[in-house]
């Protein structure tokens, strides 16, 4: 990295908010920018926050630039094109995407900022809201080795950053990731429901299970959500919808039959499908009320 410590942030919603504050706590410069303006604004109570009037000038003359939005298309709209944010970021920065995007999306990217002079990682993130303002994010990176070490100190400010392959390798284990959340989410809704309806109270239930084999921190945190029916989004489930659909795309290309991740995203599909796709994706277990015709609280 550049001797300035000016970080481009682009993307201050759920995620991107509290990490720039991190950031900026830390003693790092960060250009915000968000397409509703007003989320960003919240940041400047910090300090050494500044507010950018468009990508293209929070890219402008940083040492990084930190991209969390919601879609890789919507990360293509913003980075690419000769009015995009990469065009403008100087050669030698390091561009990190750490939205959760498809594998080919980010080796695209890849080659874009090559072109560019410019080092790319992408390098998506595991842990919701709540990591983010801890700074205990699980960080997945992709890339060049090279780029990794430059970027390790800030992204070390985020959570614990692990260097696993080259370009796209984030997006993979970030899939991996999201398989095994999804798919822990729907067995624990199982869990809960059969506890609940064979007459056991599921909150002991949960207790009872930590510290075993079941144990996990889907089952303590998100068991306890779904136990007192708190649903504010921490990770949205259309997201986490996002998230399997992609992995099923991949693992068609790559000839795999995953029937138990394939079910999973038919669930979350549904569950979104019926207008609980703001609420975190801890609410699965609506969908599996619906589906067993029992009240959905």
């Amino acid at each position: 990295m550049h001797d300035d410590k000016t970080i481009g942030m682009i993307g201050t919603g759920i995620m991107g908010g509290p990490m720039a504050r991190r950031l900026a706590r830390a003693g790092w410069r960060v250009k915000a920018w968000n397409r509703s303006r007003d989320k960003a604004a919240a940041l400047c109570e910090v300090g050494n926050v500044t507010l950018a009037d468009s990508p293209v000038e929070a890219a402008e003359d940083t040492a990084a630039v930190i991209v969390m939005l919601s879609s890789g298309p919507v990360c293509d709209e913003v980075l690419l094109g000769e009015a995009g944010a990469l065009a403008a970021m100087r050669p030698g920065s390091t561009l990190i995407v750490m939205s959760s995007i498809p594998v080919e999306t980010a080796r695209t990217q890849a080659e874009a900022a090559r072109q560019c002079g410019v080092s790319y990682l992408d390098a998506p993130v595991s842990g919701g809201e709540r990591g983010a303002i801890d700074g205990t994010l699980a960080i997945m990176a992709g890339g060049e080795a090279a780029a990794f070490e430059q970027a390790e100190p800030l992204l070390a400010e985020l959570g614990r950053p692990v260097h696993v392959g080259p370009a796209g390798s984030g997006q993979l284990a970030k899939l991996a990731n999201q398989m095994i959340v999804a798919n822990s989410i729907a067995t624990v809704s199982e869990a809960l429901l059969l506890a609940e309806r064979g007459g056991a109270d599921p909150a002991r239930v949960r207790e009872a299970l930590q510290g075993g084999f079941a144990d996990s921190t889907i089952l303590r945190v998100h068991g306890q959500r779904m136990i007192e029916g708190d649903y504010a989004p921490g990770g949205p489930a259309k997201w986490q919808l996002k998230d399997t659909q992609t992995a099923m795309a991949l693992a068609e290309q790559l000839s795999l039959e995953l029937p138990v991740s394939q079910l999973v995203n038919r669930l979350f599909h549904d569950h979104v499908a019926h207008g609980d796709g703001e609420l975190d994706h801890s609410a699965l277990i609506r969908e599996l009320r619906r589906l067993n015709r029992l009240p959905v609280e």
